[in-house]
């Protein structure tokens, strides 16, 4: 989907870029798809501030989405390509020959009237869900289950997708968007092609009062605060701060930060990129 640049005529259209939306419908969405969703504003049960630069924001309905793919040998048909505040990539309203109607993640390059089945039997084509075990090597992939059942887990957000490398014994060889690659469990199921809204990060939201519409609240850096509130905080003019590290402590480059004891760490090929 293109971006598009907008006119200067007010200061914060000035360096606003944005998407155009072709394609995307702009009714309300399906009601019986429809939750209620509610908002902490980075507070816990007693009222205080644990997660901070949180709160305000436009208020939202969350969409139910259909991460498990579990209606199999089923046709539906795409009814449209919906926006969601939500997440970053687009939705699809999927309409099954038997009426229930699901949401799931959009696949870039699906169009309103296209079919989509998972399922065992089902053609590697865009949209649909297959088991691993049966997914072409070489192809690409997104919503990613990592335990069987348990509905996608892994590149969800816009423009992803991994590769499906290929295959050792019960295990299938990927390769996520961050570079890792590491073992899935080859009856755990992923949705052919990669996710819409490439464009997503080229955006420029262009004044902070967007910013705080999304629920985002303003950032204060570190050094630019006094030693009693971070590490990196106090000395005379603009000092470097030391070593960048959180507010509370946790080295910010180069610290290791994943317990080596985790479970998953044993199917993992090899690690992200570095930076």
């Amino acid at each position: 989907m293109p971006v598009k640049k907008y006119s200067p005529v007010t200061p914060g259209t000035r360096f606003r870029v944005g998407l155009d939306y072709s394609g995307v419908i702009e009714n309300s969405p399906e009601k019986s798809l429809v939750r209620k969703l509610s908002k902490s504003g980075g507070r816990n049960h007693d009222g205080k501030m644990t997660m901070r630069q949180l709160g305000g924001g436009h208020k939202r309905k969350y969409r139910v989405i259909d991460f498990n793919r579990d209606k199999e040998g089923i046709p539906g048909k795409v009814k449209s390509i919906e926006y969601d505040p939500n997440r970053t990539a687009f939705i699809a309203l999927i309409v099954y020959a038997d009426g229930e109607k699901r949401y799931i993640i959009a696949p870039n390059k699906l169009k309103e009237g296209d079919t989509v089945l998972s399922g065992k039997g089902s053609s590697p084509d865009i949209g649909n869900a297959l088991y691993l075990s049966e997914i072409p090597l070489g192809s690409a992939i997104h919503a990613i289950e990592l335990s069987p059942g348990k509905g996608a887990a892994l590149a969800r957000s816009a423009g992803t997708s991994g590769t499906l490398m290929g295959r050792e014994g019960k295990y299938a060889v990927v390769k996520l968007p961050s570079g890792e690659v590491r073992r899935v469990l080859l009856t755990c199921k992923a949705t052919i092609g990669s996710t819409s809204n490439p464009d997503h990060g080229l955006t420029v939201l262009g004044k902070a009062g967007r910013k705080r519409w999304v629920g985002k609240r303003p950032r204060v850096r570190g050094v630019a605060m006094n030693p009693v509130d971070h590490p990196m905080g106090g000395g005379e003019g603009k000092s470097s701060g030391g070593h960048p590290r959180s507010r509370t402590g946790i080295m910010a480059k180069g610290q290791k930060t994943r317990n080596t004891k985790k479970a998953s760490s044993k199917l993992i090929i090899s690690k992200r990129k570095k930076k």
